[in-house]
């Protein structure tokens, strides 16, 4: 998972693209960048201004006079980094940027390829030399190696030959590109903004990157689409498009961008998560309630923050049930990063201790419903009910709001490993219980989630982490480089 973002035509394409990432942090906190294109004056080319660095947004730009000297033009690129193929190096920070015989350009890429391999060792036979160790500098290859005639030809062959996932921002000299894979895995999503010259335009991987610049919503990048934005989008407000493959494929949206990934306050694939989120509560509630009386009351709580939203859905319909009332009984403190996606299981146990605190008042003496919206590898889970039972509640209950994952990811989780994964160790939900410390666990059904979700004509979901149903076929060799490198 990563955050992209990209703007076209504004003075301040680069303030808004870093906003935009600020928004955006929850989806990558290894690393930040922004590419801008802008016309030198003296020599009369396009050059690009670059600044990249470790950490958080507003680490890496914390100079300000960055976004004056450095990061000058009306168009930009940006991307936060949560590395699932390449090493946490500065070399693999994005966007991307090379000279080609087409001219400059740059790309940022949120997603997984799944023939990270076989395409790799075709270019290094053939004399390429890579300079990072992540799945997202091929396109740069396939892009400069393409015999296509035109800059456009180009990028759809290289987005032909790449498979797995993939949601792209590309900067050239004269447009902004944006492109879905034919499956539609990672969301993006285009906005505009009006100014002095005219209207602005922006991509981004959420919708609440669109909000933090006041940038209207207009539609999301459809699977299988490259689209262009460029000077004629700005005179007449149309875009040009095009077709990745010209035979159509189902969308397979990934599921797991509901469940968890995309902030609550975003819209995805067309939808809000908010109301996506409330009713896997609904439904996780309907399936496995939580039994109480007016002498045993039930309190509801969250796991912050991701849980929220799921726990107002789950909390109503367990209230209508039984005796229960929805209270605040973890504290966040939202100086820790998101504990999942730390990078390495030490870490992510350190900060799951630092994260969270209990509101003693209101778990003790307690039959307590936890309500998360995922169980990965159960070490925060675990650390979590560890942590509510020195609050001495009476009872500890754990409702998660998805299936058991029980599949590795290919296409862009970090999940990619079967031994991982909790729910492969324990044969039902009563073990993982035990095993977490909880006197239940409930785990909402395949059927709950599908339900929770929207439907229609072309609209489909990958599941692959629950069902092991994979849309697209993996290289497992190009999984494994992930590890080596």
């Amino acid at each position: 998972m990563c955050g992209i973002v990209g703007v076209f035509n504004h003075p301040q394409a680069a303030v808004l693209s870093y906003y935009a990432l600020h928004a955006l942090q929850h989806r990558g906190q290894e690393a930040s960048g922004i590419v801008t294109m802008y016309h030198d004056g003296v020599k009369d080319k396009k050059r690009f201004g670059v600044h990249k660095g470790e950490g958080l947004v507003l680490d890496v730009f914390s100079e300000h006079d960055v976004f004056t000297k450095t990061l000058r033009g009306e168009a930009a690129i940006g991307h936060n980094r949560y590395s699932t193929t390449g090493s946490n190096s500065l070399a693999n920070i994005q966007p991307f940027h090379f000279n080609y015989t087409g001219g400059n350009f740059a790309l940022a890429h949120n997603g997984n390829l799944t023939n990270t391999r076989s395409l790799r060792a075709k270019m290094k036979e053939d004399g390429a030399i890579f300079q990072t160790t992540t799945d997202s500098e091929l396109f740069l290859h396939l892009i400069a190696r393409s015999k296509q005639k035109t800059q456009i030809e180009q990028i759809r062959e290289a987005v032909q030959t790449a498979q797995g996932a993939y949601s792209l921002v590309m900067l050239s000299e004269n447009a902004l590109y944006a492109s879905r894979d034919p499956h539609g895995f990672r969301p993006l999503c285009v906005g505009r903004i009006k100014h002095e010259g005219g209207y602005a335009y922006v991509v981004a991987s959420e919708t609440c990157a669109l909000d933090i610049i006041s940038a209207e919503y207009i539609r999301d990048v459809e699977h299988n689409e490259i689209l262009v934005i460029d000077q004629k989008t700005v005179d007449t407000g149309e875009f040009t498009s095009y077709y990745i493959n010209e035979s159509m494929t189902e969308a397979r949206n990934c599921i797991f961008e509901y469940v968890y990934f995309s902030r609550p306050d975003s819209r995805i694939f067309g939808t809000p998560v908010d109301k996506v989120r409330r009713k896997l509560g609904k439904n996780l509630a309907e399936e496995s309630p939580v039994e109480g009386s007016e002498d045993d009351k039930v309190v509801v709580i969250a796991v912050p923050d991701s849980g929220n939203t799921a726990t107002l859905g789950y909390a109503r319909v367990n209230e209508k049930k039984y005796p229960s009332r929805y209270e605040i009984g973890l504290i966040r403190s939202h100086y820790v990063g998101r504990t999942f996606i730390a990078p390495g299981q030490d870490k992510r146990e350190f900060k799951v201790k630092t994260k969270f605190n209990v509101v003693r008042g209101v778990l003790e003496g307690n039959k307590v419903v936890v309500v998360d919206d995922s169980i990965v590898r159960g070490t925060t889970s675990k650390s979590l009910v560890n942590l509510i039972r020195e609050a001495k509640p009476r009872e500890v209950h754990v409702r998660i709001t998805s299936p058991p994952v029980k599949h590795p990811c290919m296409y862009g989780m970090d999940f990619p490993s079967s031994e991982e994964l909790i729910a492969n160790h324990y044969d039902s939900e009563e073990a993982i219980a035990k095993e977490l410390g909880a006197d239940s666990l409930r785990y909402l059904s395949v059927e709950g989630l599908m339900d929770a979700v929207p439907q229609g004509p072309g609209i489909g979901y990958c599941t692959a982490c629950f069902t092991g149903s994979y849309p697209v076929k993996v290289d497992l060799a190009s999984t494994k480089l992930a590890t080596e490198e």
